[in-house]
């Protein structure tokens, strides 16, 4: 009987110090995207070298997935259309078609799915590459050369995801809003003229929802960048701890997606 006790503080210190550790890392990652504003905002922080891996992060997060987002909007618009094509047949269609991809693609869908994309297409990239840079000693010669290692290899790629998620998940939206009003007159739902669709998006279109939308690209990007870099970083021994980090750093990016998402629909629209 006098083991229970001393089992159940274990198990609650055990706990707890997740709870901690968990925490931190959350802190460490906020700090981790201040800083890089901060930075950010400083014409120090912006030589040749690093507008250059800037620029290369915006290349490949950004333009290279516009084929596989636009196909994938399209698919998302024509299954919204064609799941609420009998709901809307019963009320009216032709003022409720364009709320309807409003509340679902702007709302919720777009940002999360080109979030997941990013993650699962750069996120393993950079954690991979900075993983294998620190190992085979990259990272220290750059610092030895006087680059400073931050500036050069985080502030870009965070900075680069960030702005490639926003821009994605506009292409997302409108490429949807596009394939759902060709879906809707495939399947003859009726939407009405195209510019009866679209006064029926930007009516439909709130303040709140601009702002969800860039709040849930722009902030997720920046921590998923964060996340990778950091947990690539973290390497420093052995080239199996890559493989490691860089599945770290996809739960992690995960969670902190739909936690923020969480957070931001509960500050726009309550």
């Amino acid at each position: 009987m006098s083991q229970l006790p001393e089992a159940s503080e274990g198990r609650v210190a055990r706990i707890g110090g997740t709870a901690v550790e968990r925490f931190l890392n959350v802190v460490r990652m906020v700090a981790v995207v201040w800083a890089v504003l901060l930075a950010a905002f400083r014409r120090s922080t912006w030589p040749r070298t690093v507008r250059d891996v800037f620029a290369r992060q915006i290349l490949f997060t950004g333009f290279e997935a516009i084929r596989f987002v636009s196909l994938l909007a399209f698919v998302t618009g024509l299954s919204v259309v064609v799941q609420t094509q009998f709901w809307l047949k019963q009320v009216g269609q032709s003022q409720l078609l364009g709320p309807v991809l409003v509340m679902v693609i702007i709302r919720e869908v777009g940002p999360l799915l080109v979030n997941f994309v990013v993650i699962g297409r750069s996120g393993t990239a950079v954690a991979t590459e900075l993983g294998y840079m620190n190992i085979s000693g990259e990272v220290r010669v750059l610092d030895a050369q006087g680059l400073d290692p931050f500036i050069y290899l985080v502030v870009p790629r965070v900075l680069g995801m960030a702005i490639s998620i926003f821009c994605l998940t506009v292409i997302f939206c409108l490429a949807s809003f596009v394939s759902g009003y060709l879906s809707s007159l495939l399947v003859g739902a009726n939407p009405g003229s195209p510019y009866l669709f679209v006064k029926s998006v930007f009516g439909a279109l709130q303040p709140a929802d601009v702002a969800n939308l860039v709040l849930k690209t722009v902030v997720p990007g920046a921590m998923t960048g964060a996340i990778c870099c950091t947990e690539g970083l973290a390497c420093s021994t052995a080239v199996t701890e890559v493989p490691q980090a860089t599945t770290r750093a996809l739960v992690r990016s995960g969670a902190a997606l739909f936690v923020v998402s969480a957070l931001v629909s509960l500050i726009t629209y309550l």
